[in-house]
């Protein structure tokens, strides 16, 4: 029986989850919205990959809505009625040579869905996330254009962007992404949330219990890379794999082979060294394995097991690809206030952006 004398929210903030992913966004949000005891509730969800889908449906059952679809065939007119927008959206270079850079120069993009859907709806504010080189693709042409839509097209004169890095945020990561935010009033009393913590290690996220033997490089494939490691290094890259230690932040996790092998660990834990997947050659026995998607998940700020639906191949995907859950919160929780009770917005002239790892 649920507790009669929990406080029910006397505020619900409906919202739509756009390249939803695993619903990074969506937790982080509604993580916030808890804290503040105001409720939330998805009314829109779009993801196009079905196996992210299995994962987001998985972790939020109680959906009455199908979150595969594309969003590029969203009739906006037809979306149910929201407070707010989040959307992890692609980065994509626009065709603006010679032109203003404005709404109509962004057919073509993904971000053209997401500015005619804000056009349409009209919602209170919104949430854009989106990898850091966004902020010099094309030479900064596509952030500026973004930013002219949304503010003098869409608006909304309240968006800011910012870099910031997870590792400030109580995750185990160097993970730098941007950050966009606007609100359709107000705007003035948001503001990008300071550090919380930033002393988290690799070893804080390490399995308790021996791992796998299948996470466990052979042999064959350690001497590859050091081979592959080698001629780069002799041609002046540093292009290579990476072996952490336990006191270091981990590298971003992304999509491919280079988001396992930039974090590789010495784990000498394992006695049982028999292989039981195909593999080229023995287990080697110097320990170096890679991190497990359970410790992916941790890096990112999910849940244990929140992948686990899937195979280990798309848990990998889906991690690489999704965001730092309480990077999300720490933003959200300085959002909803605004949304709720606005401030009049005066354009700041300091630039809202920070590209160094250390800084937020």
């Amino acid at each position: 029986m649920a507790n009669s004398n929990k406080k029910q929210p006397s505020t619900t903030l409906r919202f739509i989850d756009l390249f939803a992913g695993i619903g990074g966004i969506r937790l982080g949000f509604q993580k916030a919205a808890e804290e503040l005891q105001v409720g939330a509730e998805c009314v829109y969800t779009s993801e196009i990959d079905a196996q992210a889908c299995k994962t987001y449906s998985s972790n939020f059952p109680c959906d009455n809505h199908n979150p595969l679809n594309s969003i590029t065939e969203i009739d906006e007119k037809k979306l149910p009625d929201f407070d707010v927008l989040l959307a992890g959206f692609p980065c994509q270079a626009f065709s603006i040579a010679g032109k203003r850079g404005g709404f109509e120069d962004t057919r073509g993009t993904l971000f053209f869905d997401v500015a005619r859907i804000i056009k349409e709806k009209k919602p209170k504010a919104f949430l854009l996330e989106n990898v850091k080189g966004l902020v010099n693709h094309k030479g900064g042409k596509t952030l500026s254009t973004i930013l002219n839509v949304l503010e003098n097209e869409l608006g909304y004169k309240s968006t800011q962007f910012k870099v910031l890095n997870a590792r400030n945020y109580g995750l185990a990561q160097n993970r730098e992404r941007i950050y966009i935010v606007g609100f359709k009033e107000g705007g003035g009393g948001f503001k990008y949330p300071s550090s919380t913590d930033s002393s988290k290690c690799i070893g804080d996220i390490i399995e308790s219990e021996t791992v796998s033997v299948k996470y466990y490089l052979s042999e064959t494939y350690v001497a590859s890379m050091r081979k592959h490691k080698e001629r780069h290094q002799s041609k002046g890259n540093g292009f290579g794999y990476e072996i952490k230690k336990y006191t270091d932040v981990a590298n971003a996790v992304v999509v491919g082979g280079m988001g396992k092998e930039r974090n590789l660990l010495i784990d000498k834990r394992l006695t049982d060294f028999n292989p039981i997947t195909h593999i080229k050659g023995k287990v080697n026995r110097e320990g170096i394995r890679r991190m497990t998607p359970t410790e992916w998940e941790r890096l990112q700020g999910f849940p244990d097991t929140w992948t686990a639906c899937v195979a280990d191949a798309s848990r990998y995907k889906q991690l690489g690809n999704s965001v730092a859950v309480p990077v999300i919160q720490s933003l959200c929780l300085n959002i909803i206030p605004e949304i709720l009770n606005p401030i009049p917005f005066a354009k700041k002239k300091e630039p809202q952006i920070s590209l160094f790892a250390n800084e937020i």
